[in-house]
């Protein structure tokens, strides 16, 4: 497993982002709070968590949803994935929503998202008069059938 120092400034050491198994590729954000939040059905909770990450040139950070907040919850993190950039040195909040029909109480300390350090590749954008042509074209959303 290939390893990249990422400096870390934490409010809580019981806050460190921690991987739960060695092949895990994201590793658990926990919810910064001292009081339970309450995420209304159909609603935003924007869930603080203590961290301020100074992530290496080239790389970004991803905020993820726990799968299994979602499948026993409908609880995800509205813009997924969530964008932590090399250059943002603020505190990382994670933007749940509530899918459900029912309340959904965050407590302290929970784990609410997956942080995932990936890649990053800048384009260079051409602009060219006409682009190559492709056997799909200009076909848009399900153009290629519903199966």
């Amino acid at each position: 497993m290939y390893k990249v120092p990422v400096p870390l400034q934490v409010t809580d050491p019981e806050l460190i982002p921690l991987y739960a198994t060695s092949g895990a590729s994201g590793c658990d954000a926990k919810a910064a709070i001292a009081a339970p939040i309450t995420v209304e059905p159909g609603r935003v909770g924007l869930i603080p968590t203590g961290l301020k990450v100074a992530v290496p040139d080239g790389y970004e950070i991803q905020v993820r949803p726990r799968s299994g907040f979602a499948a026993k919850h409908g609880l995800t993190v509205l813009n997924t994935p969530g964008t932590i950039d090399s250059d943002y040195r603020g505190e990382i909040i994670v933007i749940l929503m509530n899918h459900s029909d029912q309340p959904f109480v965050v407590i302290p300390k929970m784990r609410i998202a997956q942080l995932v350090l990936a890649p990053v590749v800048q384009a260079e954008f051409v602009v060219q008069e006409e682009l190559v042509v492709t056997q799909r074209g200009e076909g848009k959303f399900g153009h290629t059938g519903a199966h």
